[in-house]
């Protein structure tokens, strides 16, 4: 009993946990909107404040995007059809820092060997968006393949910034900006909100703790059985 309760508690404490982190995420963004879009650092933000500061932030900037290191992320679903994300890194103006552009949704084509063409203007754009801080634990669906020499992979299965990180030869901001709707060079950009599927956690947080009181009983239950 108390092994299972154990563990159902904490797994109860994990749903719940999420739930209240995707809350506060949401909360957070919805403060944030209202003060407005603020200007993106040329510089490299490297204080863990600066980086919490500008997650969830709206923010506008200045550059040239680059189409050189430009890459799908495949398996991105939208409206229930299979498509990819187009990320471009983007030159800061004034800097030879960049930033990853999440651009929005591609369609696939019916051959997986046949990636879409893009459109990306040449010159300098302002952009308006949303930073985030993008995931480090990935599902992936077998290994990526091999990179082959002097080309840079077109297709990625995950937004590794990480490994973009450690590939590029200059430096990488270590946020990912989504692109707004209203601004230029972007296609579907539907962003899902940070709070999306809360209750699903709530609910799930609720069976777990369920369960420990259901340990509980059927222990009290037995216990008396015997007596």
């Amino acid at each position: 009993m108390l092994a299972c309760g154990a563990l159902f508690i904490h797994l109860g404490q994990w749903q719940q946990g999420k739930a209240e982190r995707k809350q506060a995420a949401q909360a957070q963004l919805e403060a944030r909107a209202q003060r407005g879009p603020i200007a993106f650092p040329a510089t490299l933000i490297a204080a863990p404040a600066d980086l919490d500061a500008l997650n969830y932030a709206p923010v506008t900037v200045r550059g040239r995007f680059e189409t050189d290191r430009q890459f799908l992320v495949d398996n991105r679903i939208y409206q229930e059809q299979a498509g990819y994300h187009v990320i471009t890194p983007l030159r800061i103006a004034g800097s030879d820092v960049r930033l990853l552009v999440n651009r929005g949704w591609l369609p696939a084509s019916a051959r997986h060997d046949q990636l879409p063409t893009i459109s990306t203007p040449d010159g300098e754009v302002t952009l308006t968006g949303m930073t985030v801080l993008p995931g480090t634990r990935f599902f992936t669906l077998g290994k990526e393949a091999a990179p082959i020499p002097g080309q840079w992979p077109p297709l990625w299965q995950n937004l590794d910034l990480v490994r973009f990180r450690n590939a590029a030869p200059y430096p990488v901001q270590p946020l990912v900006l989504q692109l707004d709707a209203a601004s230029p060079a972007g296609f579907a950009r539907d962003w899902p909100r940070p709070d999306e599927r809360w209750e699903k956690h709530w609910s799930y947080a609720l069976q777990w703790y369920g369960f420990a009181a259901s340990a509980l009983l059927i222990w009290f239950f037995l216990g008396w059985r015997r007596s």
